[in-house]
């Protein structure tokens, strides 16, 4: 699934009204960390997760959590980055232009 520039400008509109859902700190991505990105991703599409960590550690989580997701980052700006996923079975987020693909 690949967003379009107008279709990531939308949503980065709805990331506005959001707060963070997950808080990745210390102990890193475990387990029960990706779960709950799973189910919020599952059930709201578009999350914020804040990310507690340095620069390379912010980048590394979020590289893992769009490896094993399968989400797409809309934007990140410091320690908070915001991620879509469209739930093929019930969609909640009804994006602008969109196409067969999604």
């Amino acid at each position: 699934m690949s967003l379009t520039n107008s279709q990531l400008r939308y949503l980065r509109g709805l990331t506005h009204q959001l707060k963070p859902v997950v808080m990745v700190a210390d102990k890193g991505l475990s387990e029960n960390v990706m779960a709950e990105i799973e189910t919020a991703l599952d059930h709201h599409e578009l999350v914020k997760i804040k990310l507690r960590g340095d620069r390379e550690t912010r980048n590394s989580w979020m590289s893992e959590i769009l490896e094993s997701s399968g989400a797409q980052k809309v934007q990140c700006i410091g320690q908070v980055a915001s991620f879509f996923r469209r739930n093929p079975k019930k969609p909640v987020i009804d994006l602008p232009g969109k196409s067969t693909g999604i």
